[in-house]
């Protein structure tokens, strides 16, 4: 179960008084400072989800973190996987003190920038964290973007969100980029994988959103997925699975302005619930979350 922590706050979360002097939110990552305590959170977390993402993680994922310089030892430098990324797909990664605006995010974004979260989580932090810190952004998204249609997708996406916060319509694209780049399952040939960097950094969301019985896996489609709110404190009640990781640049292509004056003309769906025309490929039982409702 998770708890609200109680934790310092990073970046936007942590108010106006964190507001980096650079305009665009990048910090230097200070790779030097970090304390042989914040790399042995490292190691711990990465040690433990290597072992558990086997066979659970799709295939683009595997490859990517094959050829970057990640190891358990230490926390990455960002020079060094900048290096290695803009040489395969264009992107580098910044440091940032934590959340940035969301303006900044998708300029970062549109110009192959990732910006990564600079902290990493204490050590009674391990199982849950508020804010996407170190671990989360590079573990979880850096080896995604070593493939060029996720590249292409998540740069396409923050052109999106320019434009979806000039036309005020920015939650029903973040839905997108929340159930895709975030917590989206992928059909392979060796079966249902993760490729969402919110479950493939998170020991436990890895069991829970391919083995428990309790959330419904639903096949993806565009206008459903951006009709539908999202948990940002728990597991999600729903994922959207892709046939396979095409799709997204399908995505990418989109004219999005007619869909969304089509949405807005219909009601917002909750996490949960389920439509006769879904494509269900499991009907949840909804246990978990249900219990959480009751206080359990």
């Amino acid at each position: 179960m998770k708890q609200p922590s109680t934790a310092p706050k990073h970046g936007l979360a942590a108010g106006d008084g964190s507001r980096p002097e650079r305009a665009d939110w990048t910090v230097d990552q200070g790779w030097e400072h970090y304390t042989q305590e914040e790399h042995a959170v490292w190691k711990f977390l990465f040690e433990r989800q290597s072992r558990l993402v086997p066979g659970r993680a799709c295939r683009e994922f595997e490859a990517g973190m094959r050829d970057l310089p990640i190891g358990p030892d230490q926390i990455p430098d960002f020079r060094r996987l900048s290096e290695v990324l803009s040489r395969r797909t264009g992107w580098q990664v910044v440091a940032v003190p934590g959340l940035v605006p969301d303006d900044v995010f998708f300029e970062h974004l549109a110009n192959r920038r990732f910006p990564a979260g600079q902290f990493i989580r204490r050590a009674d932090q391990l199982d849950y964290l508020e804010e996407p810190d170190v671990f989360h952004d590079v573990f979880g998204h850096v080896p995604m973007l070593m493939n060029p249609i996720l590249a292409d997708f998540v740069q396409a996406y923050g052109e999106g969100g320019l434009r979806a916060q000039r036309m005020g319509v920015l939650p029903n694209l973040a839905r997108v980029y929340w159930y895709t780049v975030e917590f989206g399952l992928v059909q392979q040939t060796e079966g249902l994988r993760i490729y969402g960097s919110g479950i493939i950094s998170s020991y436990a969301e890895s069991l829970f959103a391919l083995d428990d019985p309790s959330p419904n896996r639903v096949r993806f489609e565009l206008e459903r997925v951006m009709r539908t709110h999202y948990r940002i404190d728990d597991f999600q009640e729903t994922y959207f699975v892709l046939h396979d990781l095409e799709e997204l640049l399908e995505l990418a292509r989109v004219d999005f302005a007619p869909i969304y004056e089509r949405i807005r003309q219909q009601s917002e769906l909750e996490p949960g619930i389920l439509l006769p025309e879904d494509d269900i490929m499991t009907r949840g039982t909804g246990t978990y979350h249900a219990a959480r409702a009751k206080g359990n």
